[in-house]
């Protein structure tokens, strides 16, 4: 039976991809065919223009990007910081993060998945920016995170220095782009079914199951009047019987 591909776009300092990739998990562990569902993390760099360093207090860009004042920057951001610790994610650090440009941590993710640690690379990634406050725009503290994950320090620190994936970044974020997306987080179920923003895992549930139904529909039994028996666990039907036999 064929896998439900789910290919889902996001930015590692976007507090809301974050929060989706954790409700992501959780509606793939509580679906039925969970199993049968393949799950891409793809890269889509928000902020190109953010310098890689220094990197600035998300309080400074939100008032620099939006123009906020204070008490909106709190509001912007204590609401999905409440929400992922409600989910089990704590903490989940927003306001009080730094924000800097995100495309070589983006390679050093491309550079893991060839490596294959995918999956382990993504949510190593997103823990450690939300959830210790750690930086992830500079080599050394991507190859702090490649130690983590059991990966040849010299060979992830050539390939970052050699920029060896920023065109597979910069083509899945262009992909992302033909695709509809204005924004992050963005999935795509099969290739066929959009959904932007972090959806709660209800929702996701309810797309998986609709996808699932359009694409894998089940058997049609037909029955065949002068068939001449059948066997099951109870025994084997004689022809003409109404009761199994032996």
């Amino acid at each position: 039976m064929a896998a439900l591909k789910v290919e889902f776009w996001s930015d590692l300092t976007c507090p809301w991809c974050g929060l989706g990739s954790h409700r992501l998990d959780k509606a793939v562990q509580r679906f039925a065919h969970g199993g049968d569902i393949e799950v891409f993390h793809r890269s889509f760099p928000l902020d190109p223009g953010l310098s890689s360093s220094p990197a600035v207090s998300t309080r400074q860009m939100l008032k620099q990007k939006y123009g906020m004042d204070d008490a909106q920057a709190e509001a912007a951001t204590r609401r999905v910081e409440v929400l992922a610790e409600r989910e089990g994610l704590q903490p989940y650090v927003v306001l009080d993060n730094k924000k800097a440009n995100t495309q070589l941590a983006h390679e050093f993710l491309a550079h893991a998945t060839a490596r294959g640690m995918h999956r382990q690379a993504w949510q190593l990634s997103f823990r450690a920016y939300f959830g210790e406050v750690r930086s992830l725009f500079d080599v050394d503290a991507l190859l702090e995170l490649s130690d983590e994950l059991g990966l040849d320090r010299d060979e992830t620190r050539q390939a970052l220095t050699d920029r060896r994936f920023r065109q597979q970044v910069q083509d899945e974020a262009r992909r992302a782009r033909e695709l509809g997306a204005r924004g992050a987080p963005f999935l795509v179920i099969d290739g066929q079914y959009a959904i932007s923003g972090a959806q709660d895992t209800d929702t996701l549930l309810g797309a998986f199951q609709q996808v699932w139904d359009a694409t894998h529909p089940p058997l049609a039994h037909t029955s065949v009047e002068d068939a001449d028996g059948i066997c099951c666990p109870d025994g084997c039907a004689l022809p003409g019987d109404d009761a199994a036999g032996g």
